[in-house]
């Protein structure tokens, strides 16, 4: 008898657990759409001649520009920084995580099919500078806001960067998505 009273009790006790995390489909619309997942997305560089960036001058700052697009079949949302690591194609190279701008980062809601981008802020150097002193992209590992999974880009714009991965103000950093 005890042990059916328990099983019982059980039973109550996981489907009272069940129906407590579970929402309507009305209710979850109310609140609004949910954060992007990786899986929601698709990632590239902006290749476009108005994108790219000259990295074959040396005496300025550019930028490249990624790109997510929503590509599930919902509404969702990105807020934050990306996270960027950049894989060099010299072996003193290494991976270099870049740092985060002081731009505050908005919530941005992106609807099926909508693309939205982020820069990165690189400083060239000249192919004559020491090897020690630059770095050459190869990939990039582009990781969304609040998620683990990442995107491998190819780097398609050749150059090189200042090597500054150790700089406590690098000038090669990420700004945040939208900016």
């Amino acid at each position: 008898m005890k042990s059916k009273l328990t099983a019982v009790s059980l039973a109550a006790i996981v489907v009272a657990g069940t129906a407590a995390a579970t929402v309507p489909a009305s209710a979850a619309t109310k609140l609004g759409p949910t954060r992007c997942h990786t899986a929601d997305l698709k990632a590239g560089f902006a290749t476009g001649d108005d994108a790219k960036p000259e990295m074959g001058q040396t005496k300025k700052q550019t930028q490249a520009f990624v790109w997510f697009t929503n590509q599930s079949k919902r509404t969702c949302t990105l807020a934050g920084f990306a996270g960027v690591d950049m894989i060099g194609a010299q072996k003193t190279d290494g991976t270099w995580s870049l740092v985060r701008s002081s731009k505050k980062p908005e919530k941005l809601t992106l609807q099926h099919g909508a693309t939205v981008d982020f820069s990165i802020t690189l400083l060239p150097v000249a192919r004559s500078t020491p090897q020690k002193e630059k770095f050459v992209p190869a990939k990039f590992l582009v990781t969304p806001p609040n998620e683990t999974q990442h995107f491998t880009l190819k780097w398609p714009f050749g150059g090189q960067i200042l090597k500054q991965d150790g700089a406590t103000h690098p000038a090669t950093y990420l700004n945040p998505i939208g900016q």
